[in-house]
């Protein structure tokens, strides 16, 4: 059996820092009121609800995860945001409405202390937002120096011994790596002479990396993923994870294109359209945020699929991905997708998948699991990019030279395998035939 990773212990308060206070950042911080109230339980949560196979079958060693590594409780705890509204965090979640105001009115009490500090915002990232809680500074270094400022002033407050930073903000403009982003010297030097590459986000990911704050990237536009940020992360020895929350249709994506390609059935269309009418579809409708998204959502099969190595199923498939902003839908997204496959001696076939979601109740889960594990990937002294976290992304970061691992049950095998490894336990390998001999 494999020697464990020392672990630091989760002892004290962890501060969950979130760059923007909307929809999924208020669902999951009153989620996490009720819970501690006992209203509710932590349903899609796999660092509170799910288990882990220790050994071989026989053994019957299957505890919660939660019990299994050491984890910061829930009770420990404490949230911060930023955002270029003024409402506190009970305002903002009933304007986002998607939790009952009964529900909501249960935890007002714990709600209504946070208030978003000012947000480090620029419009040309995001055009179809604006708002009046906006940070202002001669150059994007002072932004950052300021956010650095709101972080320490957050700690002392709080009393926070450790601290995770998660961007929950809208979805910026489609940018490509330029020359600031290659090197932390160069990115530096962009932060103190305005360059116009250098995105908000980036300027988070900065200030959190500097300070050795763990960063995920819950949206799908560049942010720590750049080789300056990536090159701190190392030096800091600060993890990374990201991008883009893999929620709904994506979700189902992971879920059944595995299953075709396993059953080598083939694909000749796959055509998904979305409704929604939350900030996240009002930032989308702009050309240059979908972009970013279309980016995200649409590599998902190729990886999957590997259609270099099957090309009579998948070179040809058709792949089309809309997104429709429609705001009396609010944050339940409806997305619909048409998928048709074809099978033995090449017969065709239809699937149809019509599925209601409830987009930030998909995600308040993810951000629980993302704090608590980059929390405990810091207290491994594990450092750069996380990929075992893929599990929870639709566009995973990796390294270079790897590709991306979009396979939801391999992912989820390598998150697991990760836990084993850290607690010195056997990985699983599910090969079995030792039951056998």
């Amino acid at each position: 059996m494999p020697k464990p990773v020392k672990i630091a212990p989760a002892d004290g308060k962890l501060g969950v820092l979130i760059p923007g206070l909307g929809a999924v950042s208020t669902t999951f911080i009153a989620g996490i009121m009720a819970l501690r109230r006992g209203l509710a339980e932590p349903i899609g949560s796999l660092t509170q609800m799910g288990t882990i196979r220790l050994g071989k079958r026989t053994e019957n060693r299957i505890p919660r995860v939660k019990d299994f590594v050491d984890l910061t409780s829930i009770d420990d705890l404490v949230f911060g945001a930023w955002d270029i509204f003024p409402d506190n965090a009970y305002q903002a979640a009933v304007k986002a409405g998607v939790l009952d105001r009964d529900l909501l009115d249960q935890v007002r009490e714990d709600l209504d202390p946070i208030e978003p500090m000012q947000a480090v915002f620029d419009r040309r990232f995001v055009k179809n937002l604006d708002g009046p809680n906006v940070k202002s500074g001669k150059t994007l270094w002072d932004l950052a120096e300021a956010l650095k400022e709101d972080i320490r002033a957050f700690q002392a407050r709080t009393g926070a011994q450790r601290l995770v930073m998660i961007w929950c903000a809208s979805t910026e403009i489609f940018l490509k790596e330029a020359r600031a982003h290659q090197s932390l010297e160069a990115f530096e030097n962009g932060l103190k002479n305005n360059d116009p590459n250098i995105a908000p986000s980036m300027i988070y990911a900065y200030a959190a990396i500097s300070m050795g704050i763990p960063y995920a990237n819950g949206a799908p536009n560049l942010s720590a993923d750049i080789p300056a940020l990536e090159e701190l992360a190392s030096s800091k020895g600060v993890p990374l994870a990201g991008k883009d929350f893999k929620t709904g249709q994506t979700l189902m994506k992971t879920i059944l294109a595995p299953g075709f390609k396993a059953r080598y059935l083939g694909l000749s269309g796959w055509f998904s359209t979305n409704i929604l009418g939350n900030r996240d579809g009002e930032v989308l409708d702009d050309p240059e945020s979908f972009k970013t998204k279309e980016e995200s959502k649409l590599g998902v099969l190729a990886s999957i699929l590997q259609p270099h190595l099957y090309p009579s199923l998948y070179k040809d498939l058709y792949h089309k991905v809309r997104i429709n902003y429609y705001p009396p839908r609010g944050d339940n997204k409806e997305g619909w997708d048409n998928i048709d496959i074809f099978g033995w001696l090449g017969y065709p076939m239809q699937i149809k998948i019509n599925f209601l979601c409830r987009d930030s109740i998909l995600a308040a889960p993810i951000v629980l699991d993302l704090a608590l594990l980059l929390d405990l990937a810091s207290r491994s002294s594990m450092k750069g990019i996380q990929e075992w976290l893929s599990f929870y992304f639709k566009s995973p970061i990796h390294a270079p030279e790897l590709y991306a691992e979009h396979d939801l049950f391999i992912q989820l095998m390598k998150l697991k395998n990760t836990l084993r490894y850290l607690k010195g336990e056997d990985l699983i390998t599910h090969l079995g035939l030792e039951y056998y001999d």
